[in-house]
């Protein structure tokens, strides 16, 4: 009877301790870390892989090492121009992995996240009501930087890392951006305008220069027509004092009968003349004396 109790309460006590293992089995993944603590008090650094806490007495808590993203929610900030901007921003930071830094985000601060859209909306107000709203938009990367720099700053001993800050919105009020929108319109259309007055002036000088350029080709073309007329009667002019010395009239006469010849004139001569004589005569040639002539003149 007593062998049959103390096989089953041996078989209870395994039963215990297997249960006691499995629940005291602990994992942790690589983008984790994990921090021990013995009945409240701290008492190891868990990295990833396989660990066993002791269960009731052992607590673990395992915190996220990867870059995690905060919206800082929109809030309404007054600017310096005295205007109301609807600001909104997104923070990325990372708890780093080294022990002590572990340590410091779940020991030095209290709940990292809310901590952290806390200081990005108190640091958001004091940046941007120092700017006017047309500023504070078209300096957004200067925000940016300045964000960045004071939560780092402030937040050294918190075991975390903020990798960047930036903002997500800045809306103006309603009338105002219509009146911005308004603004920009104006100003589009005005660009648009020059450059169609530019256009239009490129064009009209262009083609000005194409006329001054065809009244030059015009203009260098009589040029050039005119020198070789000139250069043709210069021609003539030397041929008729080289070949025609004191000849001015026979010329002339070589001249008629071409232009005579050439319109068809009609010339009425006696039956005997020879016609070489005719054209001869006409040209002022002494004409060829015939046989009968000949004979005539010798008698």
């Amino acid at each position: 009877m007593e062998d049959a109790h103390s096989l089953g309460t041996s078989v209870i006590i395994g039963i215990a301790l297997v249960a006691i293992f499995f629940i005291g089995i602990r994992i942790i993944r690589p983008t984790h870390r994990g921090l021990v603590e013995r009945l409240g008090k701290y008492k190891k650094f868990a990295s990833p892989g396989f660990h066993w806490v002791i269960p009731v007495i052992d607590h673990m808590y395992q915190i996220n090492t990867t870059e995690q993203m905060i919206d800082a929610e929109p809030q309404e900030i007054i600017t310096n121009d005295n205007l109301n901007a609807m600001v909104d921003a997104q923070i990325y930071y990372r708890v780093k992995p080294d022990e002590e830094s572990v340590k410091s985000s779940q020991y030095n601060v209290n709940n990292v996240n809310s901590q952290i859209v806390n200081l990005a909306r108190t640091t958001l107000r004091n940046i941007i009501g120092t700017l006017t709203l047309k500023s504070a938009n078209s300096e957004r990367g200067k925000i940016n930087d300045e964000l960045h720099r004071i939560l780092i700053q402030e937040t050294s001993s918190w075991g975390i890392d903020i990798v960047r800050a930036e903002l997500k919105e800045i809306d103006p009020p309603k009338d105002v951006q219509d009146t911005m929108n308004k603004i920009v319109k104006a100003e589009n259309e005005k660009i648009a305008a020059i450059d169609f007055a530019t256009a239009a002036e490129t064009t009209a000088d262009g083609e000005k220069r194409a006329s001054i350029k065809k009244a030059e080709g015009v203009r260098q073309a009589k040029i050039l027509e005119a020198e070789g007329e000139a250069e043709a009667i210069r021609l003539v002019n030397d041929a008729a004092n080289k070949y025609f010395v004191g000849n001015a009239q026979l010329l002339k006469r070589l001249d008629t009968v071409q232009s005579s010849l050439e319109n068809n004139s009609k010339v009425v001569i006696s039956g005997n003349t020879e016609l070489v004589n005719v054209i001869g005569d006409l040209a002022g040639v002494v004409p060829l004396k015939t046989p009968g002539t000949a004979e005539k003149s010798a008698v």
